[in-house]
């Protein structure tokens, strides 16, 4: 990771917390977490927060009652994205792409392969070959949404 990237995540960590108000009316025996300004609460079995370790830990948060089996699915891209460094595009701890935002083409060359592997959905392979170009497609959106946030940083 490198430290600009380090950096970026802290920051977004400290905001999503900042939203966030955690009670405990019984000194950590009993935890509840609330939305700033709001007064509902959900009650949490156990939490640990540690900005410098970028560690969060909250079970028994409720969570949302998912229609598209979205949570699933996340966990399902997770395990791609983690697969994707463990493959032959990651040669001693280096990824081309992190060459190429590097160099200020981080832009062209994700929305680039967006574009490429959703027009091809579907045209090339087998059904679990469309599937690949599908998390191919997110995967590259995610790196996006990386790079902007890294752009547009204040």
């Amino acid at each position: 990771m490198t430290e600009r990237h380090e950096e970026y995540m802290k920051r977004r960590l400290k905001e999503e917390q900042r939203n966030k108000i955690f009670e405990s009316p019984d000194n950590g025996k009993t935890v509840y977490e609330r939305n700033f300004g709001s007064t509902k609460r959900n009650k949490i079995k156990s939490a640990t927060l540690s900005i410098d370790d970028l560690t969060i830990t909250l079970e028994g948060a409720r969570m949302p009652n998912y229609k598209y089996n979205e949570d699933a699915l996340i966990k399902e891209f997770k395990a791609y994205i983690d697969a994707t460094y463990s493959q032959h595009y990651s040669r001693d701890k280096f990824q081309a792409t992190e060459f190429i935002m590097d160099g200020g083409h981080g832009t062209g060359f994700c929305i680039g392969n967006v574009l490429k592997y959703a027009q091809r959905y579907g045209k090339k392979g087998t059904q679990d070959d469309a599937r690949k170009d599908i998390m191919k497609v997110l995967h590259y959106a995610l790196l996006q949404l990386y790079v902007h946030d890294i752009e547009n940083e204040q």
